[in-house]
């Protein structure tokens, strides 16, 4: 069975906004490695959408951007999507699936039909994903900034307080600080 990771940038302030991460070919190159070792990716409809938007123009060349952006790009497209959504039924990204039917035990069912690992990048999904206790392990790419603003990591709250094991801290020359941590159990 493969391991739900949550990856995610993040504030030094907690604000997931995507747009206050620093999006150069350092972060990009890192997310890149991040999906290669993975075999899915999970998010949310909101953050499908987003990604929907604007990241198969860039992998169809239809959009200028550096070359490591324009690699992640081209990888997203290939890469397995798997999105829950309680309102929205038509996913015509290429690869991309809908998770119907229970939470629980639709991404468990992709967990154990995804060896390689499944990376989660949606911060309100995580939250009701971390309260079913499937979340095995943590990525955040931690920018150096504070956003002074949300949405924050769990803004919502958790049930108790999820204790981690640190697996590395790399830093990248822009300043992120890459944060691999294990989820701790019992």
């Amino acid at each position: 069975m493969g391991l739900l990771i949550f990856s995610i940038n993040v504030t030094l302030d907690g604000c997931v906004d995507h747009r206050e991460g620093i999006a150069d070919d350092e972060t990009h190159a890192f997310f890149t490695r991040l999906m290669d070792e993975a075999g899915a990716i999970l998010w949310g409809r909101v953050t499908y959408e987003m990604m929907e938007s604007y990241w198969p123009a860039v992998a169809r060349g239809e959009v200028e951007v550096p070359p490591a952006i324009h690699e992640w790009a081209i990888k997203l497209e290939a890469m397995p999507k798997y999105v829950v959504s309680s309102t929205r039924r038509g996913f015509p990204w290429t690869n991309s699936y809908h998770i119907v039917g229970d939470l629980r035990t639709g991404v468990q069912k992709l967990k154990e039909a995804t060896p390689a690992g499944v990376l989660l990048g949606s911060g309100k999904l995580a939250t009701e994903l971390d309260r079913l206790d499937l979340i095995d392990e943590y990525m955040f790419l931690v920018h150096p900034r504070i956003a002074g603003h949300g949405p924050t990591l769990y803004q919502i709250g958790l049930p108790s307080t999820r204790r981690l094991d640190l697996i590395s801290a790399t830093p990248l020359r822009n300043g992120a600080v890459a944060m691999h941590y294990r989820r701790l159990r019992g």
